[in-house]
């Protein structure tokens, strides 16, 4: 789950890492009385959106600039904020149709000496937390490996014994800080790291974190994911979720543990296992077909989560055929039938629908398909469904 950043830097705040005073404006709040309430004159506006490239961004209602924007007065910032509310913002993240900003973010902008980049992540091949901070702040990571690889440091976090004091201090001293910088830093390392573990993230990014002229470490803007499965154990994290930067198939899919993740194609699957629902979207791509999403209904789906399922599918506009390709082991062929022709009848489905069954009560599951009177293409492999899905979607 993603959060705004706004939100990362009050999280920031509750463990004790620096970051510069603002306040958050929502559509429908008073711009003009948010921005009287600061008690400084240069403010920095911020889009929020989950998103990144915002500086560099285009508003849909050309306003001549991009996300992030500093205004030298309250009321250019009033200006400013009341124009972004509302309209959508085009970055290299968002597609070309951008992200309404439903919030935008003032802040008092810091002078800054030096920018550097700090992020927690997590390691899938060594399969735990990697710590990554660089004296290049203010850019994209990727470029900074490729351009300053030298100037990248790592530190893998054994999650037994967590990251200790001796760790970051040898990271201060790799980037020539001197003393009371490095221990500002190392603390700063260590507060960070204290709420990746505390708070389930799956990703905790300063960049750029930057050290001021008066001397100290701020972290001017933060990204911050949380891993989904843990979030029944933060119900103060879930109360962030924004559902208007989610796409509302998504958000619909969840309610009913459905995995869901909408794409650009307009061939639709539905799947269950996530290594399966890949393999189909695979092959769907080998025989010149687009996926239009990843659909993952899982191993013990029952005939409401198929219906559902069925339900966000035919959502999408761009949909032109579906292959449904389901291996029963717990879950069992018959009911993913059932669930089908539930779901064809009530919602009158016109679309091409292709069907493979494997597994448990596979037989049964195959006489109900073909005996519910309905225009279902079976298949007896992968290879054959695919095939003719592309083929009939054309």
């Amino acid at each position: 789950m993603n959060i705004h950043e706004y939100q990362a830097q009050n999280l920031f705040r509750e463990f004790g890492i620096q970051v510069p005073p603002g306040v958050a404006v929502k559509i429908g709040d008073d711009v003009h009385s948010a921005v009287e309430i600061l008690d400084f004159d240069r403010i920095c506006v911020k889009a929020q959106i989950h998103a990144g490239g915002r500086g560099k961004g285009r508003f849909k209602n050309d306003l001549g600039y991009g996300g992030v924007r500093m205004a030298n007065s309250k009321a250019e910032a009033a200006h400013i904020a009341e124009s972004m509310l509302g309209n959508a913002l085009i970055t290299k993240q968002t597609g070309s149709n951008g992200r309404i900003v439903g919030t935008v973010y003032l802040v008092n902008p810091v002078e800054i000496a030096h920018e550097y980049y700090v992020a927690i992540i997590l390691d899938r091949k060594l399969r735990r937390p990697m710590l990554i901070v660089s004296t290049e702040g203010g850019m994209d990571i990727e470029a900074v490996a490729e351009k300053f690889p030298e100037k990248l440091h790592r530190i893998s976090i054994d999650p037994l014994f967590g990251l200790k004091s001796y760790q970051t201090s040898e990271i201060a001293y790799k980037m020539g800080l001197p003393k009371d910088r490095a221990n500002e830093l190392s603390q700063l390392l260590l507060n960070l790291y204290k709420l990746f573990t505390e708070k389930d993230c799956s990703l905790a990014e300063i960049n750029p974190l930057v050290l001021t002229k008066d001397g100290h470490f701020t972290a001017i803007d933060s990204k911050v994911t949380f891993d989904d499965s843990a979030l029944c154990r933060h119900p103060e994290i879930a109360e962030l979720r924004d559902p208007g930067e989610e796409d509302p198939k998504e958000t619909e899919a969840a309610k009913y543990n459905l995995n869901y993740i909408a794409l650009d194609g307009s061939i639709a699957c539905l799947v269950n296992g996530a290594g399966l629902a890949m393999a189909t979207m695979d092959i769907i791509k080998y025989h010149g077909g687009n996926p239009a999403n990843f659909l993952d209904v899982g191993g013990g789906a029952n005939e409401e989560q198929i219906t559902r399922a069925f339900g966000i599918i035919l959502g999408d506009s761009r949909v032109r055929g579906i292959l449904v390709n389901i291996f029963g082991g717990i879950v069992k062929c018959d009911v993913v039938a059932q669930g089908i022709i539930n779901a064809a009848q009530a919602m009158k489905l016109s679309l091409p629908l292709v069907v493979r069954l494997e597994g448990t009560n596979v037989e049964r599951g195959k006489q109900l398909l073909r005996e519910s009177g309905l225009e279902i293409t079976p298949a007896a492999d992968l290879d054959g469904a695919a095939s003719s899905i592309v083929a009939l979607a054309k």
